[in-house]
């Protein structure tokens, strides 16, 4: 399936041009997922997660797949508070051991609770509300995440998702039945529709995606 990008490429370009360097465990954590062919936000869209909490001045977020902890570096490095924190979930123990050693370098670990198993569980097991929860699990798993998070965030709080424009898919007729060499990429473009559906749809949130990247998507709630 053709991919089609949310920017034109000289755009892109440009704008990794004009951002300021990252630290030096930013780059080569960027480095290791280039090398791994491993999905990570980027730079562009992990600076709006930085300026999200930079803006809302959370204590505490929730982070539904966290992989070796691309995401909430950028997230804890705007935590103002003395007591915020970020909640981590990832099925792989070997992401998690990952993520602990650059968030350690990062000075940023004392904010970390990293769980390893499934965030849709995890969410259930864990009380109280949340400031922001941030949302990058499988992509077929995300009507759910939606159904799982909102309940749990503050009035004013923020649910954020990646991978909303689903690399152009999305505007792509997705047939009723897939090949079974596709079936996993149907049912993941088919959860980041139904996502897209209920976050517009709910009286709930006020939404808003940005076409940055492969599309985040920001919801407040009322």
């Amino acid at each position: 399936m053709e991919r089609l990008d949310s920017l034109h490429p000289s755009i892109n370009d440009y704008l990794h041009n004009i951002i300021p360097a990252r630290d030096a465990v930013l780059t080569e954590m960027e480095a290791y997922a280039r090398e791994r062919r491993f999905p990570i936000v980027g730079p562009l869209v992990g600076r709006v997660l930085h300026q999200l909490v930079l803006l809302t001045n959370p204590t505490r977020i929730f982070e539904m797949g966290s992989g070796f902890g691309y995401s909430a570096y950028w997230m804890a490095k705007a935590l103002r508070e003395p007591d915020a924190s970020i909640i981590c979930t990832d099925g792989s123990q070997e992401n998690a051991d990952r993520a602990a050693a650059y968030l350690a370098r990062g000075g940023v670990a004392e904010r970390i609770d990293y769980r390893v198993g499934n965030a849709l569980e995890i969410i259930d097991e864990t009380e109280g509300e949340f400031d922001i929860i941030y949302n990058d699990i499988d992509k077929d798993g995300y009507p759910e995440a939606f159904r799982k998070a909102i309940p749990r965030l503050r009035s004013g709080g923020l649910f954020v998702t990646d991978n909303m424009l689903w690399m152009g898919r999305v505007v792509k007729d997705v047939p009723d039945i897939a090949p079974e060499e596709e079936q996993w990429l149907h049912k993941a473009t088919l959860g980041v529709k139904e996502l897209t559906r209920l976050l517009y749809s709910s009286p709930e949130v006020f939404t808003t995606i940005i076409p940055l990247r492969d599309g985040i998507s920001v919801a407040v709630k009322r």
